[in-house]
């Protein structure tokens, strides 16, 4: 029984842990793609010929 609940804990820590991961993951991957397309559209800013 004891052993039981000691096991239910640990797996639940360790799911809680991979979600945080996953999730953590996750917002450095909208992070990275936020940025890259925001230095895109930079780059793309800077070459248009602008009209003086």
């Amino acid at each position: 029984m004891y052993g039981r609940v000691i096991g239910a804990g640990t797996t639940g820590a360790g799911g809680a842990a991979l979600a945080a991961t996953g999730v953590w993951m996750n917002s450095m991957a909208v992070l990275v793609a936020a940025t890259t397309l925001i230095a895109a559209g930079f780059a793309l800013y800077k070459l248009t010929p602008r009209r003086r």
